[in-house]
């Protein structure tokens, strides 16, 4: 298999749009190499990203499966370790499907049947949207309890978080069903693809658009206003002791946009047309392994922000991840109890 054949199959496996264009290039491509019998093993592009998929299963698995050990179970169940707890098992569930697209790498030919096919697509969109949606969450608690420490203190309960979660994956999971419509099994001179098969241009415009805006564009919004508002009130007032918190959760909602930047950026390219289509190929590539990586890099940044460098290498891992989910709690608690306190005072002398 040819290096621009290999490029277009990976991206047809994880998140890109099918088009006209794409089938036709991939069937002419197809029929040249058909006679001929390439390994991935022999191809450059395919090495770096079979070696790219592995590392991200293997610290994905890992590193979340830890973040759902403590927070499910190790600690005592706050507001914020419900938040947490469902990110992690977003980017869980997305590294454990990884291993079938993977084995499409290598094999370049889907064997899983139609179910899966749809399947895995359906979990990489589910994923992108859970986990924004949950960083909005986030975003807007942590303002909330900025702005309005005794009503934060009051309404921040297990229960309601635990329905806003609910309520945010259900979302995500309408948002996701066109992977799951569009998403269809061809067979060809004797290979088997997945891929994405939309009827028309403009139902494939709508799809992309529609991920843009509510994957990405809006929450980017909203998320930059309720941090606005943080750091303004936070510097006005001066009324917290730790950074750390609000370090972490800028350092998660950061990485986030990085890494699902330049897909959104390829994607938009791909409709407008404003790029070649092999740039759009090689483009969508590292998009999507750029994507991917996100889902293992939350547990690294718990672990690497959640104590001072001094501590790194005196707590366990274990340790260093409880304090990285678990201080924003306090801090929190700690803020709101200081507002309340000012505000009970400041109402006695009225």
């Amino acid at each position: 298999m040819g290096t621009t054949e290999f490029m277009f199959d990976y991206v047809s496996t994880d998140y890109a749009n099918y088009t006209e264009y794409n089938e036709t290039y991939d069937t002419i491509h197809i029929e040249e190499s058909h006679d001929v019998h390439h390994s991935c093993f022999e191809e450059i592009p395919c090495m770096l990203l079979l070696v790219v998929n592995v590392i991200i299963i293997l610290l994905g698995i890992v590193g979340n499966g830890v973040v759902i050990w403590i927070a499910g179970f190790k600690m005592k169940k706050t507001v914020n370790t419900t938040w947490y707890l469902s990110l992690a098992i977003s980017d869980f569930i997305f590294c454990a499907t990884l291993p079938f697209n993977t084995f499409y790498i290598v094999t370049s030919d889907w064997t899983f049947g139609l179910f899966m096919c749809r399947f895995t697509s359906f979990v990489m969109f589910l994923n992108m949207f859970s986990s924004i949606f949950l960083l909005v969450i986030i975003s807007v608690d942590r303002c909330m309890a900025v702005m309005f420490p005794v009503w934060a203190q009051n309404q921040r309960t297990i229960r309601k978080a635990s329905l806003i979660v609910l309520v945010a994956w259900i979302l995500a999971v309408s948002l996701s069903i066109p992977s799951i419509i569009f998403r269809e099994v061809k067979h060809h001179l004797g290979r088997t693809r997945c891929h994405n098969n939309y009827s028309s241009q403009d139902i494939h415009s709508s799809v992309a658009i529609c991920r843009f805006i509510f994957g990405f564009l809006i929450p980017f919004l909203v998320i930059i206003v309720c941090y606005s508002v943080i750091i303004f009130k936070l510097r006005s007032n001066q009324m917290a002791k730790s950074t750390k918190p609000f370090k972490i959760m800028t350092a998660l909602i950061v990485t986030f946009f990085i890494c699902w930047l330049p897909y959104h950026t390829f994607v938009l390219a791909e409709l407008t047309q404003s790029l070649s289509n092999d740039v759009i190929v090689i483009g969508f590539k590292i998009g999507t392994s750029v994507a991917s990586a996100n889902s293992f890099l939350n547990p690294i940044l718990y672990v690497f922000m959640g104590n001072d460098f001094r501590q790194k290498f005196k707590n366990s891992i274990l340790s260093k991840i409880e304090n990285a989910i678990g201080e924003e709690g306090r801090t929190v608690s700690r803020y709101l109890s200081r507002s309340s306190s000012v505000d009970t005072r400041a109402s006695t002398h009225i």
